[in-house]
């Protein structure tokens, strides 16, 4: 049965295209569950099968579904990326993201025998310019993001101050952070370690600590004495794991206290701030950074090799042609 009835706009082109409804989703059709479980067969981050499923399911409510397996063309899959772009204004990779979902389920749907042939397979990501330099902290910024952490209440100071710390001193991804435990930590008088036992795509890392690291962590941790080697660096109120979602409400909630309004402010951006301040501290160490940071590809911590926004903007007002008269 088809599950594409009456769509209502024709744009140039011939290509037809329709709204994104507002009503609440209804049930999942019961090949989702089946497409869930080839999601999680094929070892994928929990984060990413549930963000694949947000797509496929946005795109059926898109479609008007019925709980058969839709009829898909490649015609209806341009069609619903138009539409994306020109009348929801997503960005690039937000579109790209919700087409690379598609991708998938049509791979799924075409080895278990429901559609005949791949239709998403030739259906062209959008392009998008070379990224700028990720935005990190300037010093100053750093320093009252500390001195907000230091002064946490309810006894969070030592623990607020040790994860911001570690985190612009080590790179650390949030979920990284939250997953460490004690067995991870080396720390002695003049070195120190952080064991990234599943870091993106399940690798293992291993990062140095430098004194800054090993002094925070030292003041966190020394009033908890006897810790267990599974017991979590960082802790929670109610003393159990301090979640991922829990972090990233710290991070911002002391960038608040700290008045940083330039940039939003996240764990990602803490790590970003490592990273710029490693290859400024260490020009051209790429190979280097990309080992600390868990990337696979120098490809990726190239990007904080690029032109910032604000440097060309610097070097456009220094142009001898930017003269008012």
């Amino acid at each position: 049965m088809p599950l594409f009835p009456a769509l209502n706009r024709r744009l140039s082109g011939g290509i037809i295209v329709r709204e994104i409804p507002a009503a609440a989703a209804t049930a999942d059709p019961p090949w989702l569950a089946d497409f869930r479980a080839s999601l999680e067969r094929a070892d994928l981050a929990p984060a990413t099968v549930l963000g694949y499923l947000k797509d496929v399911r946005q795109f059926l409510r898109w479609q008007a579904r019925t709980d058969d397996f839709p009829t898909l063309t490649e015609l209806e899959l341009i069609a619903y990326r138009h539409d994306l772009i020109a009348q929801h204004r997503l960005r690039p990779a937000t579109v790209n993201r919700r087409l690379e979902a598609l991708r998938r389920l049509c791979r799924w749907a075409q080895a278990e025998g429901r559609l005949r042939a791949d239709v998403a397979g030739s259906v062209k990501p959008v392009r998008t310019e070379r990224k700028r330099q990720p935005l990190g902290l300037t010093a100053v910024e750093v320093h009252g993001l500390l001195r907000a952490a230091g002064t946490s209440g309810h006894g969070h100071a030592r623990r607020d101050y040790a994860l911001v710390q570690l985190l612009l001193q080590t790179g650390l991804r949030v979920g990284e952070t939250s997953a460490l435990r004690m067995a991870d930590i080396t720390l002695h008088e003049r070195s120190g370690s952080v064991r990234v036992r599943d870091g993106k795509g399940h690798k293992e890392r291993d990062v140095p600590l430098n004194a800054t690291a090993r002094r925070a962590l030292r003041q966190c941790l020394e009033h908890r004495p006897n810790l267990a080697a599974e017991a979590p660096v960082f802790l929670s109120g109610r003393h159990t794991p301090l979640p991922v979602r829990s972090m990233q409400a710290i991070i911002a909630r002391l960038a608040q206290r700290a008045h940083i309004e330039r940039i939003p402010v996240s764990a990602h951006t803490l790590r970003h701030t490592f990273a710029l301040n490693f290859l400024r501290a260490n020009p051209g160490k790429l190979v280097e950074l990309a080992s600390l940071l868990g990337h696979d590809s120098l490809d990726t911590t190239a990007v904080y090799t690029r032109p910032a926004q604000t440097d060309l903007a610097t070097d456009l007002e220094r142009s001898p042609l930017n003269v008012d008269r």
